[in-house]
């Protein structure tokens, strides 16, 4: 459920038309920011529960509490994330889309790029209660660095390292790995019965991508140089993917099948004991789902090199949703109110609480529903080691490219193949080529 969100970006991505004119937004046919719709508003909401009708149910309640407060009518569409970034791009140059909006947060600087999303300036700020309510992690994913940000945080999620208590204890270990070596050892002792060490969700690009990125960072790779041009098959990239990569290749412990896995099937063969470890975003509310108890499992940081300092200690990118109002729209003041409403701190506990995600406004983190072990494990990483994705225009063919790569590679190893420094870069230079110039 938590990796669909913003796996859409990776399955339209090539008609990301960073060149067309923004021409907007609005309730019907665009406009210009004139509020001459000021009873209604139109809200795309991305696909968060079990269901679109489980969104309808959630959401629609609160929806009714902003009309009564303002007498604004908002009119809701929940759409899958499948659709979602073709049917805003579709909005961007035909002027038929929403006054708000959901966008995965990695794509904030590419639909910036458009244009059509209203810039979120001091002033903007100020009429949705000031940017210091959120924390700085998150306002740093919502556009490019040096411009006003394209969306405002929603719901936010990090990634952490999930493992089962007493599959650790069978193997007589004590706590979980802060480092990769002790991953793989850890790893090791677990892998044996038809049981493994760890899941990788390896057919789901997106997912693919989140730790190229976590990993790259750890070995010191930025993926883009200071100009913005791609830099994908550094040799510090390399080191990255193959050390993933090598969870099936090399270590072998994640099991071959595990390069086909798209679905979440990760989160099933945790849940169900047949892995003593997974790399996740916020799953408390699938484990559940899946009839696993908080208590039979733990979360701490996605392990890192031994001996890392300074970036090299990320452990997870900054996942989440963000909130952005089309620049054309009929009713800008009722927009804004909607997103200041949608911000409130009441709002942030009463959603991110049923969603299972960490709130991005401080003020309602101190709420006892964030206080579980597991939300205050990832809360932690989202403040102190979680780094954005790279905000460049082309960031989302980056998701494409790059995580498609480590899917061949991933692909490469179950099948047996060698995978070594040769292929790897192989395959990042193959990605970097197929970037746009621009």
């Amino acid at each position: 459920m938590r990796i669909n969100r913003l796996a859409a970006a990776t399955a339209v991505v090539a008609t990301l038309a960073l060149t067309a004119t923004a021409c907007g937004g609005g309730s019907s046919t665009g406009g210009s920011g004139d509020n001459s719709s000021p009873k209604t508003l139109t809200y795309w909401a991305s696909n968060q529960g079990t269901s679109l009708e489980n969104d309808k149910q959630v959401l629609e309640p609160e929806l009714r509490k902003f009309e009564q407060q303002t007498g604004i009518k908002v009119k809701l569409e929940v759409i899958p994330w499948s659709d979602l970034l073709n049917r805003i791009l579709a909005a961007t140059t035909s002027g038929q889309g929403p006054d708000v909006l959901n966008i995965g947060n990695t794509w904030s600087a590419s639909l910036q790029a458009t244009g059509a999303l209203l810039p979120f300036d001091d002033a903007a700020f100020g009429k949705i209660g000031g940017k210091d309510r959120f924390l700085p992690a998150t306002i740093a994913s919502a556009g490019a660095a040096g411009k006003d940000p394209a969306a405002v945080p929603l719901y936010s999620m990090a990634y952490g390292l999930y493992y089962n208590k007493k599959m650790f204890q069978a193997a007589g270990i004590e706590r979980p790995p802060a480092t990769w070596d002790e991953l793989i050892a850890d790893g090791q002792k677990i892998t044996k019965d038809g049981k493994f060490g760890i899941a990788v969700e390896g057919g789901n690009v997106s997912e693919n991508v989140h730790h190229a990125f976590t990993l790259g960072k750890q070995h010191g790779a930025d993926w883009f140089d200071a100009s913005g041009k791609p830099a994908f098959d550094t040799p510090e990239a390399v080191a990255a993917i193959k050390q993933y990569v090598d969870l099936i290749a090399k270590d072998k412990i994640a099991a071959p099948g595990n390069a086909e896995y798209a679905n979440n099937q990760t989160v099933t063969d945790f849940a169900t004991g047949k892995v003593g470890m997974m790399m996740w975003q916020s799953a408390g509310a699938n484990l559940k789902s899946h009839g696993m108890n908080p208590d039979d499992y733990g979360v701490a940081p996605v392990p890192v090199p031994t001996g890392a300092s300074g970036t090299k200690l990320t452990s997870s990118m900054v996942a989440g949703i963000n909130l952005a109002v089309f620049k054309n729209t009929k009713n800008l003041n009722g927009a804004l109110d909607f997103v200041k409403f949608m911000t409130s701190k009441d709002e942030q506990i009463q959603l991110n609480k049923t969603y299972g995600s960490i709130p991005p406004v401080k003020e309602a983190q101190g709420d006892a529903a964030f206080a579980t072990p597991e939300l205050q494990a990832l809360s932690k990483v989202l403040g102190s080691s979680a780094q954005p994705l790279p905000q460049v225009a082309n960031e989302s063919q980056f998701e494409t490219l790059v995580g498609t790569a480590v899917k061949n590679l991933l692909a490469a190893a179950a099948a047996g193949k060698p995978v070594t420094d040769e292929s790897v870069k192989a395959e990042l230079t193959k990605a970097q080529q197929q970037m746009p110039a621009n």
